[in-house]
């Protein structure tokens, strides 16, 4: 891991203790600056920042449930996956290779991306992603943003070739922020276990607003107070 996302991973951390997270305010790592705070079905909410000594176009997110953060990751300009970290174990991934990377710009341009990439974790283990994203021509606006839906179809494969699970479903994205959002998916892993989820952003707040930098998440908590909110992170498509 470069020293600035060991920097930024090792501030967010810090600045995220728990009393921080009772009822306060986010605050971003060193030279980096909120831009936005998402609130989001299922009990979540997530902080987008930029940083000054990262590359033109990069940002990280942050995600919180009722219980603290839970998954910071990184994305570039094209919305590649370029490093995240399970913050509850500790885990971390980074790109590792690509056979066709994925492209926020061609999903613009052309209505499609597909893309083939592997990560690999910090103890050695490669996965191998494979999938695409669609637009849909659907608008939608929420809370005063207009975002555009998307179709998704993402599989996820070990080292050996064998499937781990198997995503598809909706998203929404937003074209000057290149970022993607979840809205509702389908998960079915190697097992045969299946899940429905729906992670819908519901309030955007921007610097200045209410809400903006807000730790609690507000939505479904009722119902998901006896566990905790994390649905699996959205990688290709989004970060």
């Amino acid at each position: 891991m470069a020293n600035a996302a060991r920097i930024v991973l090792t501030g967010a951390l810090a600045l995220l203790a728990p009393p921080a997270l009772a009822g306060g305010k986010f605050a971003a790592p060193q030279g980096c600056e909120v831009f936005a705070t998402v609130q989001m079905r299922s009990c979540q909410v997530s902080q987008h920042y930029r940083c000054q000594g990262d590359a033109a176009g990069d940002q990280w997110a942050l995600y919180m449930d009722g219980q603290g953060p839970y998954y910071l990751s990184k994305i570039d300009s094209e919305t590649r996956w370029l490093e995240s970290y399970d913050l509850t174990t500790g885990e971390q991934d980074r790109l590792a290779g690509e056979t066709d990377p994925a492209s926020f710009t061609t999903l613009l341009s052309t209505g499609r991306d597909d893309y083939d990439f592997t990560t690999e974790s910090g103890t050695g283990e490669v996965r191998r992603y494979t999938g695409y994203d669609e637009l849909t021509g659907e608008r939608v606006t929420i809370d005063g943003v207009t975002l555009e839906r998307t179709r998704f179809d993402l599989t996820a494969w070990d080292s050996g070739g064998q499937m781990l699970w198997h995503r598809r479903g909706r998203q929404l994205v937003h074209r000057d922020w290149r970022i993607f959002w979840a809205d509702t998916e389908d998960f079915e892993n190697s097992f045969g276990d299946r899940e429905s989820l729906v992670d819908t952003p519901m309030q955007f707040a921007l610097p200045g607003e209410k809400g903006f930098l807000a730790t609690d998440p507000i939505y479904d908590c009722d119902e998901l107070v006896t566990q905790a909110a994390q649905p699996f992170p959205t990688l290709a498509s989004g970060g």
